[in-house]
C-alpha cells in the first residue's frame, strides 16, 4: 500500500496523544495519531485531513475513509459531543467525497475552551497498526491547516 500523508485538519501547536487528557485517545485505543491544540481566532475552518469518502458525521467529529480503507478520525475538543452540536457548523454531509483540504465544519475552539472543555483536536489513524504511523513535525511544532501532520506507511 503507498505511503499515505494525513494533513492537519486545523492550524495550531502539534501534541503528543499520550498527553491528551482523554483515557481513549491517550491511551490510543482507537489507533495511533497526534493531536492539535487549535488556534483560537474566531470561527475556525476544520478542513479533510486526507481525500476519500466522509463514512461519520458529527458536528464535533468525523471520519474520511480513503479508497484504500484506511481512515482517519478528527475528533474536535474533548468531550464536545455534550455539547449536542452547538457552536459547530456542518460544512459536508455524511457520503460526500472530500478532498484534503475541503472544509468539513466551522467551529469556534475559544467558545469550547470558555465552556470548560479542551478544544485540543485528536487526529487519528484508525485502527492502524503504531508502527505504521509516524508524525511529520515534532511535538511541539506550529502546524497549518492542510499542511503534513501524519504519514501512514
Amino acid at each position: 500500500m503507498p505511503e499515505l500523508t494525513v494533513r492537519a485538519p486545523v492550524a495550531g501547536v502539534v501534541v503528543a496523544m499520550a498527553d491528551v487528557p482523554d483515557p481513549v485517545f491517550g491511551a490510543q485505543l482507537v489507533g495511533p495519531g497526534v493531536a492539535i491544540d487549535p488556534v483560537r481566532d474566531g470561527d475556525v475552518d476544520v478542513v479533510a485531513p486526507i481525500d476519500g469518502t466522509l463514512v461519520k458525521v458529527h458536528p464535533h467529529a468525523f471520519v474520511v475513509a480513503a479508497s484504500d480503507g484506511r481512515a482517519a478520525l478528527v475528533h474536535l475538543g474533548l468531550d464536545t459531543v455534550q455539547l449536542g452540536g452547538e457552536g459547530f457548523t456542518l460544512r459536508a454531509a455524511e457520503g460526500d467525497a472530500v478532498r484534503a483540504g475541503d472544509v468539513v465544519v466551522t467551529w469556534r475552539p475559544a467558545d469550547v475552551e470558555a465552556g470548560g472543555r479542551s478544544p485540543v483536536c485528536p487526529v487519528v489513524a484508525l485502527d492502524a497498526p503504531a508502527e505504521q504511523v509516524a508524525a511529520v513535525p515534532a511535538v511541539g511544532a506550529r502546524v497549518g491547516a492542510g499542511e503534513p501532520l501524519l504519514t501512514w506507511r
